[in-house]
C-alpha cells in the first residue's frame, strides 16, 4: 500500500491551496476597481519577496537556486499564463474562460507522463475525465467557446501545465522557500514593468477601504503557492492536479453566500462527478504498491 501520510497530506496542501485562491479572488474582487491585475501581482511579489526573505533569514535557510535556468523558464512562462488568461476572461464569457482553464489537468497529465515519467493509472486517468466532465456540466458552456479568443485561454491552460511540471521538477531539488522567493523576484520587474504599482500615491481612502483586501491579495496569493508547491513535492503531479477540479464547485459556494449569486442545480451534479473521481483516485493510489526505488543518477 501507498503511504497515507503523503497522500494526507497531499490532501491537506491542496485544500489549504484552494481556501488561499478563494480568498485571493474575492480580494481580488474587491480591489479590482481600484488597482490593475498587474498592480495587484506586483505588490503580491513584492510582500512575498519581503515575507520569505524575513522567514529565510530567521531560519537560516538559503534561498539559493541551483537550477536557475529552470527557475526563470518556470516563472517567464506562469507569468505569460497569467497574462494570457486575463486577456481571455476581456474576450470571453467567463463560463467559457473557466471551461477552457480547467483543461490544465489534462495537459498537467500528459506533459507528466510524456517529461516526468509519471505513472498514467486506470484511476489518475478517470479523475482527469470526471473532473474535466464535472466543470463541463457546472458551465456548460456554448458555441461562444468555439471563438478564436478560445485559443488564448487554451495557451494559458498549456502555460499553466507546463508551470505545474516545472514546479514538480524543481522540488526534487530546490527548497520551497526558493523556489517562491525566486517565482516573486522573477515576476516583480516583469509585473512593475507592465503596470504601475499604483494609479496615484495611495490616500488614507484608498487604505482604509482596500488595505485589508491587499493584505488578503499578498498574504493569500503567497499561501496558495506554498500549499501547492507543497502538494507537488509529497505527490506526483498527476494526483495532485485533478485536486483543483474542487475549485468551480467552491468558489460558486463562495460566491453564493458572499455575493448572494444564485446556485444552479447543475452545479451539484457537476460537484459530485468532480468529487466521486477524486475520491475514487484517492482510494486506489492508497491501495498501489509503492513502486521499487529506482537507482539514482550519479
Amino acid at each position: 500500500m501507498r503511504a497515507l501520510p503523503d497522500l494526507v497530506a497531499v490532501v491537506l496542501w491542496m485544500a489549504g491551496a484552494l481556501l488561499s485562491f478563494s480568498a485571493t479572488a474575492l480580494a481580488v474582487r474587491e480591489l479590482a476597481p481600484a488597482l490593475g491585475l498587474f498592480d495587484m501581482l506586483a505588490a503580491r511579489a513584492a510582500a512575498g519577496i519581503a515575507i520569505i526573505g524575513l522567514l529565510a533569514a530567521l531560519r537560516r535557510r538559503p534561498v539559493a537556486a541551483r537550477r536557475l535556468p529552470l527557475h526563470l523558464a518556470r516563472n517567464l512562462v506562469h507569468w505569460v499564463g497569467n497574462y494570457a488568461w486575463s486577456l481571455g476572461v476581456t474576450l470571453l464569457p467567463l463560463a467559457a474562460v473557466f471551461a477552457l482553464e480547467f483543461t490544465t489537468p489534462a495537459w498537467v497529465t500528459l506533459l507528466a507522463v510524456l517529461i516526468l515519467r509519471e505513472r498514467l493509472t486506470a484511476s489518475r486517468a478517470a479523475a482527469v475525465a470526471l473532473g474535466f466532465l464535472g466543470v463541463v456540466v457546472i458551465l456548460r458552456p456554448g458555441v461562444e467557446a468555439l471563438q478564436p479568443a478560445s485559443l488564448v485561454v487554451l495557451a494559458a491552460a498549456l502555460a499553466f501545465a507546463l508551470t505545474a511540471i516545472t514546479t514538480k521538477m524543481l522540488t526534487r531539488t530546490e527548497s520551497i522557500l526558493s523556489i517562491l522567493f525566486w517565482m516573486n523576484l522573477i515576476q516583480l520587474p516583469l509585473n512593475l514593468a507592465a503596470g504601475r504599482l499604483f494609479p496615484a500615491a495611495p490616500s488614507a481612502a484608498f487604505a482604509l477601504h482596500h488595505g485589508l483586501a491587499l493584505a488578503v491579495v499578498c498574504v493569500a496569493g503567497l499561501t496558495s503557492h506554498v500549499c501547492l508547491t507543497s502538494a507537488y513535492r509529497r505527490g506526483d503531479a498527476i494526483l495532485v492536479m485533478p485536486l483543483d477540479f474542487l475549485r468551480i464547485p467552491l468558489i460558486a459556494l463562495v460566491g453564493w453566500r458572499v455575493y448572494g449569486e444564485p446556485l444552479d442545480p447543475w452545479l451539484f451534479l457537476g460537484a459530485g462527478l468532480i468529487i466521486g473521481g477524486i475520491v475514487w483516485n484517492l482510494v486506489r493510489e492508497a491501495r498501489r504498491p509503492l513502486p521499487a526505488a529506482a537507482p539514482t543518477a550519479a
